[in-house]
This record gives structure tokens, sequence and C-alpha cells, in this order.
């Protein structure tokens, strides 16, 4: 009888998470995605970028198993171009601090690139109730580019990330989904069918319809061309928060 071939190796996923103050949170992150599956995975690195917290951040993150760097230029675009850049995997999975992916997502990974998708991302759930942020995340099921968020995390084959330029550093705002409309130039790409669980902590510190009107306004007028610098102003002068 002939021997079994040994079995193939998977595929390294590198999970990169940019940070900036997130230190109330970033442990509790980090011991979810170690139940989730990168405890036991032998072919994973989590690497967390951060962007010069002033609180524990980098201190808890490194405590809590992760990889930590200090990107030389605060932003998620820049911070996420870093650590793609660090990173050793052929998967590279984005993110946010404030985002659960579902367990096994490493394997959900996988499958999607292993079935020819270069690229892709998951259904979207909040951490709230609320009826609108119900119907709001029920339409990110679709792979139509209006319905695609950087809290649904993105999954990218390294070499597609690459071809298609990586981030736009310069984009404050709106990176997530412009991006995605440049890798759909490249590669496949699937939205999976399991949800992500992102946190509605901004809507509740704004107001649920008041924030969302503020994206509207954003995207709005991102898409008429108004420069970052005067995107950035709008943002900060009209939604509650501290990391822009």
């Amino acid at each position: 009888m002939a021997p079994l071939p040994p079995p193939e190796t998977p595929a390294l996923v590198s999970v990169i998470i940019p940070t900036y103050n997130e230190a109330d949170g970033i442990g509790a992150m980090l011991h979810y995605l170690h139940q989730a599956g990168t405890a036991t995975d032998t072919a994973v690195e989590v690497i967390v970028v951060d962007g010069h917290s002033t609180d524990a951040t980098a201190t808890l993150a490194q405590q809590a198993g992760a990889r930590v760097l200090a990107c030389p230029r605060k932003g998620r675009a820049a911070q996420f171009n870093y650590g793609a850049r660090h990173a050793a995997g052929s998967i590279l999975y984005f993110l946010h601090a404030d985002t659960l992916p579902p367990a096994g997502f490493l394997d959900d990974i996988r499958r999607a690139v292993a079935a020819g998708y270069g690229c892709g991302c998951y259904r979207l759930t909040f951490d709230e109730p609320h009826w609108f942020l119900r119907a709001n995340a029920w339409f990110t099921r679709f792979n139509v580019a209006a319905f695609r968020f950087g809290d649904q995390s993105l999954f990218v084959l390294k070499t597609v990330f690459e071809q298609a330029g990586g981030y736009r550093k310069e984009l404050i705002i709106m990176e997530d989904q412009e991006i995605t409309q440049r890798l759909r130039r490249h590669s496949k790409l699937r939205v999976l069918p399991a949800t992500i669980i992102t946190s509605a902590r901004k809507y509740r510190e704004n107001g649920i319809f008041r924030l969302q009107g503020a994206f509207y306004l954003l995207t709005i007028l991102y898409h008429l061309g108004v420069s970052q610098s005067h995107l950035l102003r709008i943002y900060r002068a009209i939604i509650r928060q501290d990391k822009l």
C-alpha cells in the first residue's frame, strides 16, 4: 500500500488590527480571538498595529499574545498597510479592534480562498438590537459595493492586496469602501454567509439616526469629490469621537 501523502499545511493567515486608545477593550478582544481559533491554529499570526496610543493599548495587546507594531503614522489605512508590509501570511485579514468574527473564521477564510475568491468579508451585525441597525446590517448580505463597510472585516490574498496597491494612506474617511472597489478589479469578492459582530458604541454616543445621517452626508460629499481635509473637519464637527 502506498503511503499517504503528508497533510497539506494550511495557509498562514495574518490578522491585522489597527488600534488607537483601545485599552478598554483590546485585551478582551484578543482573548475572544484566541477562543475563536487563534489559540489552537498553527498557521496564524495576530498583529496589532498601534497608532501612538496614549493609553496602555500596546502593553495590553502584547500581554495578550499579539505581535505589536508601532506605526509611524496614525490612521487606519496607514496602519493596515504597515501591518501588511510586516505580515508573514499569504492571506491578510484586516479586522477592526471593536469587531468580533465568528468562531472558525480562519477556516471560513481559507475555504473561500481555496474556492477561488481572492478577497471577501462577513455579513454584519451590531451588538445593539435597534431595528434600524438590524435593517442596515441586513443589506450587507448582498455582494454590492454600496453595502461594503469596514466593520465587516476584509480578507485578501497578499498578492491581490499588493496588485491593488494596498489602502490609499491619504484616505482618513472611506478608506475601507474605496479599497474593495479596486480589489474587485483583481479578484472575485466573497461575502461569507456568517455574521461578524461590531460595536454600536458610536451609535449609542451620537444617537442612531443622527449618526447615520452624518454617515450619509459624508458619503455623498466623498463621491462629490470633497477633499479629505474638509471631510475630516465635518466629521469632527458633527460626530462625537476620539479616534480621528
